[in-house]
C-alpha cells in the first residue's frame, strides 16, 4: 500500500506530498510519486503555493494568460489573483489576466477554438502544471501555444526535475534539489522492470492507481 510523506523542507505552509516505489506514467517510469492533490484542490494551499511561485518571477515577468495544465485551473486563479496585487512590484498589477485551461482532440494535441484564439494569439502565456518531470508535457504545450501565434513567458510548477524545457526556464515551489534521488527512466532502460520489482501504481495528473 502506497503510503505519502510529507518532505521535511517546506516553502511557506504547503508541504511537498510524495512516496517512494515504482511507477509509471504515460512517458516514463519513475521512482517518485509527487503528489500535488492538495495544492491543486485546497484553496489555502493553493493560494500558499502561488505566492511561493509569483515570488521567483513577479518583476520581470510579463503574463497575459496563464494556461493551467494538470488540472492546476484554482492554483491558475490564485496565482493570477498574486501577479495583479498592487502590493507587489510587479509589471501585471491591475491588469487582467486569462485563466484556461487546455482541450484535447482525438490525438491528444492541444486545441484553442476560435473564441479562445484570442486568449493566446499575441498574448504572453505562462504554462502551469503540477509537475515538470522529462519536460514533454510542457514542451508540447509550448509547441501548441506558437502555433496558435502566442508567446510563451515560461513554466511554473509545484515541483520540477528540469530547469528549462524547449530553452524556457522551469520556476517551481519545490525542484529535484529537494528530492536528489527523484529519477526518471524510458520503459526500456527502467532498472526496476529488470530487477523484476513490480510496478506499485500507475501514475498521471489525476493521481495513482495502485496495482
Amino acid at each position: 500500500m502506497i503510503q505519502l510523506m510529507k518532505l521535511p523542507v517546506q516553502r511557506g505552509n504547503a508541504p511537498l506530498r510524495f512516496a517512494k516505489g515504482h511507477f509509471v506514467t504515460n512517458h516514463s517510469h519513475i521512482n517518485y510519486y509527487i503528489d500535488i492533490t492538495y495544492q491543486k484542490t485546497r484553496l489555502s494551499e493553493a493560494r500558499d503555493s502561488a505566492y511561493q511561485l509569483v515570488s521567483h518571477f513577479v518583476n520581470d515577468t510579463p503574463v497575459d494568460t496563464i494556461l493551467c495544465l494538470d488540472g492546476t485551473a484554482v492554483l491558475g486563479t490564485c496565482v493570477a489573483d498574486e501577479l495583479t496585487k498592487s502590493g507587489w512590484r510587479t509589471i501585471n498589477a491591475h491588469q487582467t489576466i486569462y485563466v484556461l485551461e487546455p482541450e484535447y482532440n482525438a490525438n491528444s494535441q492541444i486545441i484553442f477554438r476560435d473564441n479562445i484564439k484570442p486568449m493566446i494569439q499575441g498574448k504572453h502565456v505562462l504554462i502551469l502544471m503540477a509537475s515538470v518531470t522529462t519536460g514533454f508535457t510542457a514542451n508540447r504545450s509550448i509547441e501548441a501555444i506558437k502555433y496558435y501565434g502566442g508567446d510563451v513567458t515560461g513554466v511554473a510548477s509545484i515541483y520540477r526535475a528540469v530547469d528549462e524545457v524547449a530553452g524556457y526556464p522551469v520556476r517551481s515551489v519545490y525542484s529535484i534539489a529537494d528530492i536528489p534521488d527523484y529519477e526518471s527512466y524510458d520503459f526500456k532502460d527502467c532498472p526496476y522492470c529488470k530487477a523484476g520489482k513490480k510496478v506499485d501504481a500507475l501514475v498521471n495528473s489525476f493521481g495513482f492507481s495502485e496495482m
